[in-house]
């Protein structure tokens, strides 16, 4: 049979009974069921193609994905979109179950054309069958739609907004969330809406933890006293108080610190629940175009704070307050005193340029070192106080200094050596010769956290040469170990990966190479972003004043080693 993409009449679909390809889209699974979302709305697309002899081939359906959400950034809708520019592709027509949940304000307007352009029918049950493109009247239909869904999905979030507000002035209702530091949270009884009481959710409540609780009042007490907040995380983890983190570790999986930085201490004195009220609305959700030159793109949702008088506080007490409302208020007094309050955001400073923005790391513990303009030049440093590196078990002077003059000329030569079109095949040989195929993720994950264990390893034993507590370190030791062998188990069973053909390498490394010749006559903050897609990484050792240099666009290519002092990166 010849498959035809011109919409076709009626008694022509009977006859040849069109192949079609269904598309569906649900928003969350918290709120909604995405297998009968898609069950009702498959069943809708059924009941308008099966009586025309229509028959469903192909299923597209987004999970998780908000309307709002453009076509090209869905996965399942832009594979549908890929799938209509193969002349093969094996349907005929698309049809929607639900146009609100396909076209969300224009969408429709941005969509259509594509399939005007690859002759593919789209049919919706609200027209009855194909959209005419030349039919006013449907083009209103679907445009009234996507009009709608907006509507609906603005009305819905007015409505949410409203309902949190007026429960946490009048009820101070706990609305979810970590609770802070210093508070846990408990049973409060049956959920006031019957029908989520009958699925068995209940209310909480926040009450003080017994130890934290101390915690938040003497941190409060120490400044208002005029300690400043640094001194007080030093101070907190020097006593091996538990950082907020590590009071509450599985809510914060993603976070490793143990040791208590400012900006924890500044976020305890800033947040207003410990007067005991329960406060909602400090920030707000805004959407924003992903990208200015071309608005189809959609939008992006970014978390911004709001201005103190668009907070919404309850009108009683909600939980028991762990500091009185003066000492709140003068607490944000002496923070607005010193410049630094919490509403208050400052115009940043003109930016000084980083050629190595993001790409230095300091060999002692691993982390970004920061850009520092010094004597009109651009340095690189780290920052570590004792308490920090005695809480984190690592061996790390206070600050560690690289000036950026000293490298830039020598990596930008290797680069351009090392991506010469001479150079390829060696390149390629050293990484074939190097490794059968491209590591996948998890095992690049355990062999660095492999190296870092062995770096500690020395460090550990340079600390007990230098006259530290041998019972501490030998702990330190004695853990390390354990944890080395771990990972070596868990890397032993990860099966390797396909390798990466050699063509694919070339095209990769000409591609490279053309980067890296770009980089020598830019501006600072040009090299920037061009060392960043070249993948450009390096380690900063200062006790062997030594900086390790390589690249890795999506696979390690090439290392180098520059001693400081004598700067010379080499590919191997």
């Amino acid at each position: 049979m010849t498959v035809s993409n011109v919409p076709l009449p009626q008694a022509a679909v009977q006859q040849q009974g069109l192949r079609f390809a269904f598309y569906g889209r649900v928003s969350t699974e918290d709120n909604q069921d995405p297998a009968a979302s898609r069950a009702w709305q498959l069943r809708r697309a059924t009941g308008l193609v099966e009586p025309k002899g229509g028959t469903i081939v192909a299923e597209y359906f987004d999970v998780d994905k908000s309307r709002s959400i453009p076509w090209a950034r869905r996965p399942q809708a832009s594979a549908l979109i890929e799938a209509l520019k193969n002349p093969v592709r094996d349907f005929d027509a698309v049809v929607v179950g639900e146009p609100h949940r396909a076209f969300y304000g224009n969408q429709y307007s941005l969509t259509f054309p594509l399939f005007e352009h690859f002759r593919v029918p789209l049919w919706v049950p609200e027209v009855g069958g194909a959209i005419d493109p030349a039919n006013e009247a449907h083009d209103m239909i679907m445009g009234v739609f996507g009009g709608l869904s907006k509507g609906e999905r603005n009305r819905i979030k007015i409505r949410v907004r409203s309902a949190m507000a007026a429960i946490t002035a009048t009820e101070g209702r706990y609305l979810g969330g970590r609770p802070p530091y210093g508070y846990e949270l408990i049973d409060a009884g049956p959920h006031p809406n019957p029908a989520k009481a009958a699925d068995g959710k209940r209310l909480r409540r926040l009450v003080a933890h017994p130890a934290y609780s101390l915690v938040v009042k003497w941190i409060f007490t120490q400044f208002i006293g005029g300690r400043g907040i640094f001194d007080i995380a030093e101070e907190l983890t020097r006593e091996g108080v538990p950082s907020p983190s590590a009071a509450d570790p599985t809510r914060n999986q993603h976070r490793i610190q143990v040791a208590w930085s400012k900006s924890a201490v500044r976020v305890i004195i800033t947040n207003p629940r410990y007067t005991g009220r329960q406060v909602w609305n400090k920030q707000r959700k805004d959407e924003v175009l992903l990208d200015v030159e071309d608005v189809a793109l959609g939008h992006t949702t970014k978390l911004r704070w709001n201005d103190r008088d668009q907070w919404v506080w309850s009108e009683q007490q909600a939980h028991e307050a762990l500091v009185p409302v003066e000492d709140f208020e003068r607490a944000q007094a002496i923070l607005a005193s010193r410049g630094r309050g919490p509403a208050t955001h400052k115009p940043h400073r003109t930016r000084r340029p980083y050629a190595f923005r993001g790409c230095l790391q300091c060999g002692y513990c691993e982390r970004k070192m920061q850009g520092n303009w010094n004597n009109d030049q651009a340095y690189y440093r780290c920052r570590f106080p004792a308490e920090y590196a005695l809480a984190n078990k690592v061996v790390h002077p206070k600050v560690v200094y690289l000036r950026e003059a000293e490298i830039i000329e020598d990596i930008d030569t290797w680069l351009i050596t090392a991506f010469s079109p001479t150079r390829i095949k060696a390149t390629i040989e050293a990484m074939t010769a190097q490794a059968s195929g491209t590591e996948n993720t998890a095992a690049t994950r355990f062999r660095k956290q492999l190296a870092t264990c062995d770096q500690r390893l020395n460090q550990y034993r340079a600390a007990l040469n230098a006259g530290a507590d041998a019972v501490q370190v030998a702990a330190w030791i004695n853990e390390t170990e354990q944890e080395r062998a771990r990972l070596k188990g868990e890397l032993s069973a990860i099966p390797a990966d396909q390798a990466v053909s050699s063509d694919a390498l070339a095209e990769l490394l000409h591609q490279t190479g053309e980067l890296a010749r770009a980089v020598v006559h830019a501006c600072p903050d040009d090299k920037a972003d061009l060392y960043a897609k070249l993948g450009l990484k390096m380690m900063y050792y200062p006790q062997k004043q030594l900086v390790e240099a390589r690249v890795v666009p999506t696979s390690t290519c090439a290392n180098g080693l520059c001693p400081r002092g004598d700067l010379n990166p080499h590919a191997p």
